[in-house]
């Protein structure tokens, strides 16, 4: 039963979010908080091998949620990249740096044991903030 997505919650359409009652991303307040992001697209696994590529997707998926909140990637202000293998940790953090390489967001890198799928090789967090910059 799809119940819809309450106020102040995105949705990528996704078939996941409604069956584990999740939102791709959470507006509170000033900040944009989106789920985690692989390269999974319409139920596939994109790039199999590919971590810089998978990388590219997933930050495409997470920042698509961050424009549909209203923010920018530059309103990113912290990223975290969970990566399976170690020897990847270069390629996923060029795509990090393609994409932030002007913004700089805080960022952690961790490496885990494994995704949900085994051909997943990067799974990604996007944090940003809506309010006003301090300096």
């Amino acid at each position: 039963m799809t119940k819809g997505t309450p106020p102040g919650r995105i949705s990528s359409g996704g078939p996941w979010e409604d069956r584990y009652g999740y939102a791709r991303a959470v507006i509170a307040g000033p900040h944009v908080l989106v789920s985690g992001c692989t390269a999974m697209v319409d139920g596939e696994v994109q790039h199999v091998g590919d971590a810089y590529q998978q990388t590219i997707t997933a930050l495409s998926i997470a920042l698509d949620a961050v424009e549909k909140a209203g923010t920018s990637i530059d309103d990113v202000v912290r990223t975290r990249l969970y990566i399976v293998n170690p020897e990847d940790f270069d390629k996923v953090g060029r795509a990090h740096g393609d994409f932030f390489g002007s913004v700089r967001p805080a960022c952690t890198s961790v490496q885990v044991a494994g995704l949900i799928d085994s051909r997943m090789l990067v799974e990604v967090e996007v944090e940003a903030y809506r309010g006003e910059w301090r300096q």
